[in-house]
């Protein structure tokens, strides 16, 4: 392995497995997931979420069986490139790293704002705890791939021990164990539960469902960082199958079952699903709600400590993403070739301070111009929504490309269940939520230009990225026959 340009796969299977369980639990599910059960009803916020999780569980198998065939870093871009059209791949990874460079951006923020909610921790200014957290990403990511594997581990860690006491105290509440009343189901009954919009008009209804399925989406997200890390992982053979294995468990104990305690213990008719924009309103957290009911009086101060953690964790993940991303690229020939080289760990280092650059810069117009922002963030805002798409096509055409190649499917280390209904599903559900975006849109025909253009920016940032790479190299859709299949 020539050390200069190949990174280094130092990713053990306990990383790999709890980077992919972090992915799927993030601070929309501590801080939003009330907005569901709120929207849809507590039957209603169940269904959304089992079929957005029954997608990205689709999604994760048909990225497994390219990430097992092919681990690489730049994941689904390189998949694009190689499987569909060089011009798709472009226009997946650009899009994706910018998306990460606003997360991250916007992270550092949000755990300001965090710290700010504990009074002595106010002494310092909140750009100051930004430039403080920007330093400590970049220092984890700077580091050998292990210190970025294990740094993940805990963050992971401590979000799957408060989701799993958030379970058992919820179930203890719901039986009158905890908080002294017995609950059950009788939340279920209430109004017009469990699902909202009995006495409703039609555009109402398709409003509250598509405003939940919205949100279990964009809760979702991060779950494609499996791809990611397989470039890395010591035995991809064997971690990357077994981590999207476990997906479909997780998505049941983590998001299901959260989201049924939390309807079961709190009316959707309460003002208290409205949900919090940020860590200045922990209290209306459902977390700390459900906690506070049962008892502990340091709940809002506890879960404000956990939500820190799920923001660090996503800053990141995202800072990693994105170095890999460009890093990959560069590999491809689809970024500047400096962007290829490591350090002596082995991390794409001028991808990363490439990639903090356009950080500090995308954090300094945070600051001095909200509206500039507000355009940066709706520009990535459907990224995640993109790329899922990006996976569907991708593996639809690597399966056919295989098959008409000669190939036998058995000769796979790891195959996706249920081809083509998995990846063919996947698109359709995305499709729906990308379009689904502007419900005002969709149910009423009322047009806001300003916020359709807010709204719907990512899509034409993404057709930029694709027609200039299209227009500059003339590439073409990839016959099947030509598909490049080699594992290199």
């Amino acid at each position: 392995m020539d050390n200069e340009t190949n990174v280094r796969r130092h990713l053990k299977s306990r990383h790999i497995t709890m980077i992919a369980i972090g992915g799927c639990i993030g601070s929309g599910l501590f801080m939003t997931s009330g907005q569901a059960v709120g929207s849809a009803g507590p039957g209603g916020a169940l269904i959304a979420y089992m079929c957005i999780g029954i997608m990205v569980y689709f999604l994760m198998t048909s990225l497994g069986e390219m990430a097992t065939y092919l681990p690489t870093s730049g994941s689904f871009s390189t998949y694009a490139t190689r499987y569909v059209d060089p011009s798709l791949g472009f226009a997946l990874g650009w899009n994706y790293w910018f998306n990460w460079v606003i997360t991250v951006a916007a992270d550092i923020e949000l755990a300001s704002l965090a710290v700010s909610y504990w009074e002595p921790m106010r002494v310092l200014p909140s750009y100051i705890w930004s430039v403080i957290f920007l330093v400590v990403i970049i220092v984890l990511n700077s580091l050998s791939v292990k210190v970025y594997g294990e740094s993940e581990y805990w963050f992971a860690l401590i979000k799957v021990v408060t989701v799993v006491v958030f379970l058992i105290i919820g179930c203890l509440t719901i039986f009158g164990i905890l908080g002294g009343e017995y609950i059950g189901f009788k939340n279920f009954t209430v109004g017009e539960a469990p699902f909202v919009g009995t006495n409703m008009s039609l555009s109402s209804k398709v409003l509250s469902a598509l405003g939940v399925f919205l949100i279990a989406g964009y809760s979702f997200q991060g779950t494609e960082l499996i791809g990611v890390t397989a470039g890395e992982s010591e035995n991809p053979e064997k971690t990357i199958p077994k981590a999207v294995k476990q997906v479909f468990w997780r998505i049941l104990i983590f998001y299901v079952l959260a989201i049924l305690v939390i309807g079961l213990l709190i009316p959707y008719t309460s003002e208290d699903l409205l949900g919090a924009a940020s860590s200045e309103e922990i209290a209306k957290s459902p977390f700390t709600i459900v906690f506070k009911n049962a008892g502990f009086a340091l709940a809002a101060s506890v879960m404000n400590a956990v939500i820190l953690t799920s923001i660090l964790s996503a800053g990141n993940s995202g800072m990693y993403a994105s170095t890999r991303m460009l890093y990959a690229m560069s590999k491809e020939k689809l970024a500047f070739k400096l962007f290829s080289k490591l350090n002596k760990n082995g991390t794409p280092i001028n991808s990363l301070l490439g990639t903090t650059a356009v950080i500090i810069l995308v954090f300094l117009i945070q600051l001095t111009s909200e509206n500039a922002y507000t355009y940066i963030v709706a520009a990535s805002g459907l990224t995640g929504f993109i790329a899922w798409l990006g996976i569907a096509i991708s593996h639809y055409r690597f399966r056919r490309a295989y098959v008409k190649q000669g190939k036998k499917l058995e000769d796979l280390r790891y195959r996706a269940k249920w081809f083509p209904f998995g990846p063919i599903l996947a698109l359709i559900l995305c499709i729906i939520v990308i379009v689904g975006q502007d419900t005002k849109l969709i149910t009423e025909g009322v047009v806001d230009l300003g916020g359709i253009m807010t709204t719907y920016m990512g899509v034409p940032v993404f057709i930029v990225f694709y027609v200039y790479h299209k227009l500059k190299y003339k590439t073409k859709v990839i016959p099947l026959e030509e598909v490049d299949l080699s594992q290199e």
